[in-house]
């Protein structure tokens, strides 16, 4: 393994600068080498902007090299047209590089462990945008619940809600096209209830079901979900004068029953009145409780709570300085912070060599599975059982 290994990035879009190259360019334990876009303006300021000594437009060039050890797959993918993370990953996957990709990997749970057995026959580790898992305030409740805080898990309630979406003229998809794409993003055309196609869900719900599922311990047993759409009409793209019908989940609700016994509820939304991202996890247990709360809010950018039966109320807890990143710095915004957990948590995993691997790819597919039997309860309005998907 070489004193520091050596990335390529694949994206240099909105989400690249703002979360993933700052979190690379943050950790002591790897150096940024490359960078590919289709918009090579794009890629050439990332590359000036982060120190990034080669630029490409064509990302077979990047996953040639033999010299790079870690492909981050950022592109866009959350239509369910758009198999760009899946084509991508596997390709990566097949030429030897650990893999860091972007929710979802691909839409279909079976797909994702596919990706993750290859890894494995390979001697690769993955890691998943699944962003929250790495803040500082949830890998401390992560901590407290593994040292026996709560005792034995009884319930899970999982919130995700923020107002991104609430003005229909704020675009589905949210890239920065300068001509229409060949393709337009479709979004269903049938326009029943049945036919809603899964977006918030999928989105910021994968993350707080992910959380969650650490929490309690445990896989899900059986789900009943609805998913509704809210607001009806939306502008496609930055590049559309009119809204449009469409039909996606922008606000659901599930709940669920653990393996072992614990309750599980979820509630995702993306035309909530909140701040981005608006995620809060709550933990109950036999020996006691705690409350994470993901919101930036007057330059707070996570809360921890906690209660111990004999004592009801909660009280704040102050997280480690151990949990936060060797980048940080008071006063950075959540993706800054969270991203930068998440990135130098990689570079750990991978340079320590052992078996360590938290929310690679088959954590993202128990994820994926679970919204899979989400969707398909609320198409068939019935409990969907963890078997029949």
């Amino acid at each position: 393994m070489p004193d520091k290994l050596r990335v390529g990035v694949i994206g240099a879009g909105r989400w690249s600068n703002r979360a993933h190259l700052p979190g690379f360019a943050g950790s002591p334990l790897c150096d940024l080498v490359a960078i590919c876009d289709l918009h090579e303006d794009l890629a050439k300021d990332a590359a000036a902007k982060f120190g990034i000594p080669e630029v490409y437009t064509d990302y077979d060039k990047i996953l040639q090299r033999s010299d790079i050890d870690v492909i981050d797959v950022v592109t866009r993918g959350g239509d369910p047209s758009d198999r760009t993370h899946e084509t991508l990953t596997f390709q990566a996957l097949e030429s030897g590089k650990h893999v860091l990709v972007e929710k979802p990997v691909c839409h279909d749970y079976k797909d994702v462990l596919r990706a993750q057995e290859l890894a494995e026959r390979k001697g690769l580790k993955t890691k998943v945008g699944l962003t929250f898992r790495y803040a500082p305030a949830v890998q401390y409740m992560f901590s407290l619940v593994r040292e026996g805080f709560i005792g034995d898990p009884f319930v899970y309630n999982g919130y995700e809600q923020n107002s991104q979406w609430l003005d229909p003229w704020y675009p589905m998809d949210k890239r920065i096209h300068r001509s229409y794409p060949e393709k337009a993003p479709s979004y269903h055309t049938d326009l029943s209830p049945e036919g809603i196609g899964v977006y918030s869900l999928e989105g910021y719900g994968a993350p707080t079901i992910d959380i969650g599922l650490e929490l309690i311990g445990a896989d899900l047993e059986r789900v009943s979900c609805l998913m509704m759409n809210m607001v009806k009409e939306r502008r496609l793209t930055n590049l559309d004068d009119k809204v449009q019908r469409i039909n996606v989940d922008d606000a659901d609700i599930f709940i669920g029953e653990g393996t072992n016994g614990t309750m599980f509820s979820l509630q995702s939304s993306i035309v909530t009145v909140g701040n981005y991202p608006g995620i809060e996890a709550r933990i109950f247990g036999s020996k006691g409780g705690l409350q994470a709360r993901l919101v930036e809010e007057f330059g707070v950018i996570q809360t921890l709570k906690g209660a111990k039966a004999d004592a009801v109320e909660y009280v704040d807890m102050k997280i480690p300085d151990a949990f936060f990143p060797p980048s940080y710095e008071e006063g950075q915004s959540w993706d800054q912070v969270f991203y930068a957990c998440l990135v130098h948590d990689f570079m750990k995993e991978i340079s320590s060599g052992g078996p360590e691997n938290q929310g690679n790819f088959r954590q993202s597919a128990r994820v994926q599975k679970i919204i899979n039997m989400a969707a398909r309860s609320h198409y068939e309005k019935r409990w969907v059982h963890e078997g029949e998907v």
